[in-house]
């Protein structure tokens, strides 16, 4: 039970990240000043390919949780390979996005690495229980 609470917590963390992410992409787009209509387009899909790829995450674990169960090793691989690649995302944040002065950019890494490591306990506590 305990596990399944941080799977969910964790989920929803990063699904309303990634929504929060995508919703301002036209004004952030805008704070970029004048840009060529190829760069425009550029910022914009990388800019709501991450708030998707966040959403998918946590989406995925949820439908897993929900519908697999938390047992076994497909769930086990799903919620550690997520952590995983928001692990990366967060390393890759952290020398890019977060090194400037836009505090939610600030935040993201920091946001990534909570999320995974709940994905991480919850995964260990469901191989090991308590």
């Amino acid at each position: 039970m305990f596990n399944e609470i941080l799977l969910y917590i964790g989920a929803s963390i990063i699904t309303l990240w990634g929504i929060a992410h995508i919703m301002p992409t036209k004004p952030i787009v805008k704070g970029f000043g004048e840009l060529s209509e190829d760069n425009k387009r550029i910022i914009t899909m990388e800019w709501i390919a991450e708030g998707l790829a966040f959403i998918f995450i946590g989406v995925l674990v949820i439908l897993v949780t929900t519908f697999g169960g938390i047992t076994g090793i497909v769930p086990i691989i799903v919620y550690l390979s997520s952590a995983a690649m928001l692990l990366i995302m967060s390393v890759l944040s952290l020398f890019t996005g977060a090194r400037t002065s836009i505090i939610p950019m600030k935040i993201c890494p920091v946001i990534k690495t909570i999320v995974a490591l709940l994905f991480i306990i919850a995964s260990t506590v469901s191989v090991f229980p308590l």
